[in-house]
């Protein structure tokens, strides 16, 4: 299934749409690419890989993982490995937030298909 650039951004209007209008956290992008980050791939992670991957500052993803926290959606835990190091972890709360996140895109998927159907002109955007 290929997807236009027009459709992909009203997929994502209509998730985020539908997530400002429920009661929980209003996520930045940098804060919900960082979140998305720590659950899809594979831990260990720390500041300074989250900086690397995501190709921005420290003090930039230390200020994201600080609000994170607040909202109970990742935790820090000291590495028994490197006690100098500190693990950026999930939490049940986080998994939650995103498995409801990930069910409000499938139904923005789901009504952009029914949008294209119901309307051929919309195929050819």
């Amino acid at each position: 299934m290929d997807i236009k650039p027009v459709e992909a951004l009203d997929l994502w209007r209509g998730a985020i749409v539908e997530s400002v209008r429920r009661d929980g956290p209003d996520l930045s992008a940098r804060q919900m690419a960082l979140l998305l980050t720590v659950y899809i791939t594979a831990p260990p992670h720390t500041v300074r890989g989250l900086a690397e991957t995501l190709n921005v500052s420290k003090p930039a993803v230390t200020r994201a993982v600080d609000r994170l926290s607040d909202y109970g959606l990742v935790k820090r835990k000291v590495d028994e490995k490197d006690r100098r190091s500190v693990l950026i972890q999930r939490t049940v709360k986080g998994s939650v937030f995103l498995r409801e996140f990930g069910e409000l895109v499938a139904a923005a998927a789901s009504t952009c298909r029914t949008a294209e159907a119901d309307d051929p002109a919309m195929a050819g955007r």
